[in-house]
């Protein structure tokens, strides 16, 4: 792979290091997939969001917190939003959302129900293009919803190709591309492909939608859109005076974006409404809508289209001073930015040979990037109601997110599915930062320090986790991803960013401190945390009070916290270089990840949690009765461990005296702290420090359990249970109940966590790029003196470096084309692979089936998944350089 700073060579790489950077991300992707069905939106008096806001009711009611769309573009507060809406003449309703299932209703959770693709896209977003496949026949909501309903857990999901709605080909491609003439001035392109053969008609709408800011305060000055010659006007106090217009004749209708209160609540209102244009369309209702002005428009536009034939229809959206030539030239813009995209995406991937995986990675990057979105959400005045509107239910002061009241947000944020997760997730958006570190450092960083901010921040110190409970605790990655983004930032532009790493430093301190006096429960340097993220991996729900009392010690939260301290180190030891003060910080880091090692590993210590017996990581359960039992369950909970390692270079040290000093003292002070981890006495490879949870023998004994096919490795990589458990499930009885944990390769089949999320088995992308990555780090320290057999059983023994560039390649293969062209993660979408041009077209998953690599949860996770593109770029270019690269290639298994 190129050096970053070659990106900076690109149109694209100028634009985002200009001065006019922050003015190309002033519009972009940020509208929702889904805002119905959030907490956000919810004011019910029990918390339920799903049912209290449902899908039938988002087309005739304003939202209050943010707006939704197909492939939506919007300014960096939602208050102007361009969106697809099409009807085939045979739905019930016009197409301008995309359907799913709610958490009651699907058979394994809330799942979107719909076939869309991000295709393309760059980081300033003057280039992005969006696919969605629209039947001509009438949508089967109905029948989805039956059939889910049907079907209990141990089935397969029923999707929108199971319904023989898009047979014969009877459908269109639908592409939405998105071109900024400048940074103010949008295009925005609709091509339709009928696949049939046969005629077929469309009406595309695409629509402009004004974001409700008036309603809930009852502030007079709004937005409005007006009908003029050629086009609408669009006046606001903030975005000035626009002007939308199209190439071709187009017939524009109004309504409001307003409630629909004679639909919803039967009282007597005058509209047009929300859902203005929908009923004049499908009912022929003339009063739904007006040809003057509203808060809402559509741009309609009827056409037959010809078997296998195509028609577009250009829309522009620009300052109303420069609209005078309005849409001439729009196809040169479009042909300059895709131009611009590709000279990007060159320079980005030059050195993969497969075009297969340029492919997979550079969709990869679009996913996540089209998974921007304004993310607005003040929890002090959804709980106390708006001025203009009836107070929301007084219970809710002692309900969900009461406790957070500080939290105000009106941010772009990252999302990890804009459909299944439009919230963000504190430990998806660690990696969320890193791998858009690859292509936007400036993003990435600017997303680390969000959560760190004070209306992100609770004031105690935690890091908010996540929309339905901001108490919960996620993995502590944010000093991880700190420095990963501090390191491609410094690659990319050639310098260090030492007020970036101190801010973030600084605000860590914090969240450090709140992990140390709230989830080391009796102060042992042993912590608790909860699922931590890994939802139903134990027999429990961590994140409840156990059925049984007591209290669960937990290796991956003891894990996690090592690495915490580590990176803390590593920062403090970077800052130190310009301000030696760090360097006493850098020792107290040090002493604190010491203390934990011993609590998690001297067998002596009663707070160990390594088990002898099986030389592995065990929860451990602490009875009322003072009874302390593990809990066998061998599972990515005993892996994490492996992921606390940081090696330290000798010029490094050699630079910091300070420091070495009195580390060289302490450890020879204690040795009983300096006997578990190798430092200043063991130099290894390159005359490297190691700082590590585990010494050779343990990493030797769970890399054993790693490697081995019975267990946790698959074919497509690592197992977040091991598979032993399939024949030998975990029992545990307590006080006259049984629970139970099979290997579930799939999807779960139990309800914990919503149904949806399972961590019994599959394979989950963070947990995977992790482990590789601490592999690689500990290549660093051992060089090629170190092998293990990969696979367990086969008699082939590998480097460390090989056994993760392996691991990289078997995680590559889910999506990359194997036999027959078929992808591994489309498993589960035979006929799309089947249907004309739809063959590149590639889902990335939440997580992975287990053994067969198919694609499972929400479909469009290009959140953590998104690391396959650091992964595909690993490959190339292998992170501890300095080692020779002989990676021995594997055959992808058959799909």
């Amino acid at each position: 792979m190129p050096h970053p700073s070659v990106l900076l060579r690109t149109t694209e790489g100028r634009r985002l290091a200009g001065d006019q950077a922050p003015l190309w991300r002033a519009w972009g992707p940020y509208a929702s997939d889904r805002q119905w069905g959030t907490v956000r939106e919810d004011y019910s008096e029990g918390g339920t969001a799903w049912d209290y806001f449902p899908h039938d009711h988002a087309r005739s009611r304003a939202y209050r917190w943010g707006e939704d769309a197909i492939a939506g573009y919007a300014d960096a507060q939602c208050r102007a939003v361009l969106g697809l809406a099409v009807w085939n003449g045979q739905d019930p309703v016009i197409k301008e959302r995309l359907f799913g299932l709610t958490n009651r209703e699907g058979n394994h959770g809330e799942d979107v129900k719909e076939l869309y693709f991000h295709q393309d896209a760059v980081p300033s977003h003057a280039y992005l293009r969006f696919m969605y496949k629209y039947p001509q026949r009438a949508f089967p909501y109905a029948d989805l919803v039956a059939e889910n309903a049907r079907r209990g857990p141990e089935q397969d999901e029923y999707e929108v190709l199971d319904t023989g709605v898009f047979s014969n080909n009877r459908y269109f491609d639908i592409v939405v591309e998105y071109a900024r003439r400048t940074p103010d001035d949008v295009l925005m392109r609709i091509t339709a492909h009928n696949r049939a053969d046969e005629t077929a008609p469309l009406w595309l709408l695409p629509q402009l939608t004004l974001r409700n800011t008036w309603r809930w305060s009852g502030h007079a000055n709004r937005p409005r859109l007006a009908a003029t010659p050629g086009g609408v006007l669009l006046t606001d106090d903030v975005m000035g005076r626009m002007r939308l217009c199209a190439d071709r004749d187009v017939e524009f209708l109004f309504c409001e974006n307003e409630t629909n209160v004679t639909r919803l609540y039967g009282l007597v209102a005058e509209g047009p409404f929300k859902d203005g244009i929908n009923d004049y369309l499908i009912d022929g209702n003339e009063n739904a809508v007006r040809r003057d002005a509203g808060s809402r428009c559509a741009a309609l536009w009827r056409t037959d289209i010809a078997a296998g034939g195509s028609a577009s229809l250009i829309l522009r959206l620009g300052p109303d001073a420069a609209m005078a030539d309005g849409c001439t030239g729009a196809d040169r813009i479009f042909a300059t930015r895709r131009g611009e995209a590709d000279d990007f995406y060159e320079a980005l991937q030059r050195g993969i040979e497969s075009a297969d995986m340029r492919l997979v990675q550079r969709q990869a990057l679009a996913g996540l990037i089209w998974s921007k979105q304004f993310y607005h959400y003040d929890v002090y005045r959804w709980l106390r109601g708006d001025p203009a509107e009836p107070a929301p239910p007084a219970a809710r002061w002692q309900g969900r997110n009461a406790e957070w009241q500080h939290l105000a947000n009106a941010h772009i944020v990252s999302m990890p599915d804009k459909w299944e997760y439009p919230w963000y997730a504190s430990w998806d958006l660690a990696f969320q930062a890193i791998a858009f570190a690859l292509i936007d450092p400036a993003f990435a960083k600017e997303q680390v320090l969000l959560l760190l901010r004070d209306r992100f921040m609770h004031p105690n110190g935690q890091i908010p986790a996540y929309e339905w409970a901001f108490g919960d605790a996620n993995p502590p990655l944010h000093a991880w991803a700190a420095w990963r983004c501090y390191e491609a930032d410094r690659d990319f532009n050639g310098r260090p960013d030492h007020d970036f790493l101190r801010t973030a430093f600084n605000k860590l301190l914090l969240n450090f401190g709140w992990w140390v006096n709230r989830k080391d429960s009796a102060g042992r340097n042993i912590f608790q945390g909860g699922f931590l993220g890994l939802d139903n991996i134990e027999i429990f729900d961590r994140s409840s009070p156990l059925p049984t009392g007591g209290m669960l010690d937990q290796p991956d939260g003891t894990g996690w916290m090592a690495s915490f301290a580590l990176n803390m180190l590593r920062i403090s030891l970077e800052l130190a270089k310009v301000d030696p003060g760090y360097q006493d910080v850098a020792v107290k880091f040090l002493e604190h990840f010491l203390h934990i090692a011993k609590a998690l590993g001297d067998a002596k210590h009663d707070t160990s949690l390594w088990d002898d017996q099986d030389q592995f990581f065990y929860d451990r359960l602490c009875l009322p009765d003072g009874m302390r039992t593990p809990l066998r369950v061998r599972s990515a909970v005993g892996l994490i461990p492996l992921m606390a390692v940081q090696v330290l270079e000798p010029d490094l040290l050699d630079g910091l005296p300070e420091f070495t000093e009195a580390a060289t003292w302490f450890l020879s002070h204690r040795p009983d702290l300096a006997s578990l981890v190798a430092f200043m006495g063991d130099p290894g490879h390159g005359a490297r420090r190691m700082l590590s949870l585990l010494r050779t023998h343990r990493l030797t004994m769970l890399l054993r359990r790693m490697l081995d096919p019975a267990e946790f490795l698959s074919d497509f990589g690592l197992r977040a249970v091991s598979k032993a458990h399939e024949a030998a499930p975990f029992v545990f009885r307590y006080d006259g109940c049984e629970y139970r944990l099979d290997y579930e390769p799939a999807e779960s089949r139990n309800r914990e966590f919503g149904g949806n999320s399972n961590w019994r088995g599959p394979i989950w992308m963070p947990v995977n790029y992790r482990l590789i990555e601490a592999l690689y780090e500990y290549a660093r320290y051992y060089g090629d003196t170190f092998k293990v057999e990969f696979p367990v059983g086969s008699g082939k023994f590998l480097t460390l470096e090989q056994t993760a560039a392996l691991l990289s390649h078997r995680l590559i293969n889910l999506f990359v084309a194997g036999p027959g062209g078929r992808r591994p993660v489309m498993a589960a979408y035979p006929q799309l692979q089947d249907m004309p041009e739809s063959e590149p077209l590639v889902l990335f998953h939440e997580y992975f089936h287990g053994d067969t690599g198919r694609g499972v949860g929400a479909s469009h996770q290009t959140g953590w998944t998104a690391c396959i593109a650091l992964l595909i770029a690993t490959r190339h270019d292998c992170i501890s350089s300095n080692l020779p690269m002989a990676m021995p290639e594997e055959d992808p298994p058959a799909a």
